[in-house]
């Protein structure tokens, strides 16, 4: 059986992005809104194609489309806190991989939220899926988490 996302520690996640919240991260009830949450894993996914696996989202001759998203949350987090984003991978394809986010309040832990996405690389201009890059396959490899499906 899976472990519960709820019992995910850093240990989890070999990879960490520090992130600083913004003021306008918080809804009206002073804490982070559901949709930034997504953000945060735009943001470290995004960070981690392009520091470890070679990809420019603006040049790069694929691309990832986001096809399925989730998030559960476990705890709330407001604006000025500083969050440690984890990343790992769950999944890995062909053309496609799975990432899973732990948002962790600075310190902490155990998650405040955990969530992630599916992306689906595809051709640039055509859009048509193909197989991940060598050596973005080598960068998300060393993500792979103890339990993943290659």
């Amino acid at each position: 059986m899976a472990q519960p996302l709820k019992q995910r520690r850093r240990k989890d996640y070999p990879y960490f992005l520090s992130y600083r919240t913004r003021w306008s991260d918080n809804d009206q009830y002073s804490h982070i809104n559901n949709g930034i949450y997504y953000l945060y894993f735009d943001s470290v996914v995004n960070t981690y194609l392009m520091e470890k696996c070679g990809l420019d989202p603006a040049t790069s001759p694929l691309i990832g489309l986001v096809v399925s998203s989730f998030c559960e949350f476990f705890a709330p987090l407001s604006f000025p806190q500083v969050l440690d984003l984890g990343l790992r991978v769950n999944k890995l394809g062909t053309s496609s991989v799975t990432y899973e986010v732990g948002v962790f309040a600075q310190g902490q832990g155990a998650p405040a939220a955990v969530g992630g996405y599916t992306h689906v690389f595809v051709e640039r201009a055509e859009r048509k899926s193909a197989p991940i890059a060598p050596e973005t396959r080598e960068g998300l490899t060393k993500l792979l988490g103890p339990a993943a499906k290659l």
